[in-house]
């Protein structure tokens, strides 16, 4: 997937979550209409303990650049659209995606991601965007996008007309 420098670019954080897969959708179908790429972004950090333990052969990097592919593969059912990217950024998510907005047309992000607390209408990395970004973000709620969008052509769906009644 090679991104495409001329066009801007339309961020999206991904984490795996259904949200952040519904946000791809988003920006799937926006990508046209706004003639931009889509980035998408999963970010990662080492986390730090005290105490003994046994290292373990893992690459945090790779982990958060696989999942963020499967949630691709799975947002667009395995035809993502030209010029998107996938990268993995160290850093904490909010911070990093607010950095990604300095450059971008626009960031999309799910309404909820992994962790944080069950029942909260909006994720602390969703505030945080939303109040600190340099460009226009889109929050996705719900679980599909509306009528009037396609999730993977960019096409707008064929929307229907009540017939109107000749007097």
């Amino acid at each position: 997937m090679e991104p495409t420098p001329e066009l801007p670019a339309i961020v999206v954080g991904v984490d795996g979550s259904a949200p952040s897969i519904l946000a791809l959708r988003w920006a799937g179908a926006l990508a046209p209409l706004l003639k931009a790429h889509i980035r998408a972004v999963a970010c990662w950090q080492f986390q730090i303990a005290v105490g003994t333990f046994m290292p373990v052969v893992w690459n945090p990097e790779d982990e958060a650049r696989r999942i963020c592919a499967a949630a691709v593969d799975q947002a667009f059912d395995g035809a993502p659209p030209a010029g998107l990217e996938v990268v993995a950024l160290q850093g904490q998510a909010a911070k990093v995606l607010i950095e990604e907005s300095r450059n971008a047309q626009i960031v999309v992000l799910g309404s909820r991601g992994h962790g944080g607390f069950e029942g909260l209408l909006l994720g602390a990395v969703s505030a945080t965007v939303a109040e600190h970004a340099k460009c226009p973000v889109l929050v996705a709620h719900g679980t599909d996008l509306p009528p009037g969008l396609s999730d993977t052509s960019g096409q707008p769906r064929e929307r229907r007309r009540p017939d109107r009644v000749q007097p």
